[in-house]
């Protein structure tokens, strides 16, 4: 038996993208064409014709090798005490551990031309440690390539220590409880069991300090200097560039900014990819 009432019909769900506010959309487009204006005109303004011949130059490639070499040593560094510190802040209870992490995410709002300020008068000929490394080892740090690889990690290991914390929480610590109660040691189940568990984690954030480490300039010039083929690596030689051929200047930033595009790729592709 019917009683010839029609069932209530439910609204529909507006697909997204729709209905967009105006009060929203007008700044939104603001804030999309101040990121994107400038690197246009990157574009727009590159001496493409003379591309070939400035990139071609023997101090364009001997600043290119010097960055990937130090980004990549730097990213090394950050690996091999980063990965362990966020596993201390991610797995273990300690007092003042709040403190703890504040302190290695400063350095990401800290300026680099501070932290180079601090690296010379930690690691300096008269600093704190340093003087105590030049009198017992003869190690001077400031002014060589040594010296580029430690500003760069200094800047751009808190990247991964923050990407591997966050897998770390993430990931169900039972595991390792599993392991440790079969006879495993703390750090086999942490080498047999917790890194294959968070190797994506390790690897975005490897990515991540690599590119901070490639792009670095405050730090580095401070603690390091700008001499061509020992500190000066490409963030400096732009700057150098820009004050005697803009031309160089303008090929050397499309070269950061094809390997900075590159690096958000493959991190979108394989690492942040989103359901």
């Amino acid at each position: 038996m019917t009683t010839g009432r029609e069932p209530p019909r439910t609204a529909r769900p507006r697909p997204p993208g729709r209905g967009v506010p105006l009060a929203l959309l007008v700044p939104a487009l603001l804030g999309l064409a101040f990121l994107l204006v400038p690197l246009l005109a990157l574009l727009l303004r590159a001496p493409w014709r003379s591309l070939p011949e400035q990139l071609t130059s023997p101090a364009v490639w001997e600043a290119l090798r010097l960055s990937l070499l130090c980004a990549t040593m730097a990213t090394a560094l950050s690996l091999v005490v980063g990965v362990p510190l966020a596993w201390l802040l991610a797995r273990t209870e300690f007092p003042g551990r709040g403190l703890v992490r504040a302190l290695v995410t400063l350095p990401l709002v800290l300026p680099p031309v501070v932290g180079g300020v601090a690296l010379l008068l930690a690691l300096g000929r008269n600093g704190v440690v340093g003087q105590w490394l030049d009198a017992w080892f003869g190690i001077t740090l400031p002014f060589t390539t040594a010296g580029v690889v430690l500003a760069e990690t200094f800047v751009a290991m808190p990247f991964l220590v923050i990407s591997v914390e966050g897998t770390l929480r993430a990931a169900d610590p039972r595991y390792e409880e599993a392991a440790t109660t079969l006879g495993a040691s703390r750090f086999t189940a942490f080498r047999r069991v917790t890194l294959p568990l968070i190797a994506p984690g390790i690897a975005a954030g490897a990515v991540l300090a690599w590119a901070r480490a490639l792009g670095e300039f405050g730090a580095t010039i401070t603690f390091a200097g700008n001499f061509p083929g020992r500190t000066q690596t490409m963030p400096l030689a732009v700057y150098l560039a820009l004050q005697n051929d803009p031309a160089a200047a303008i090929a050397l930033s499309l070269v950061l900014l094809a390997v900075s595009i590159a690096v958000l790729a493959g991190l979108r592709d394989r690492w942040m990819r989103t359901v």
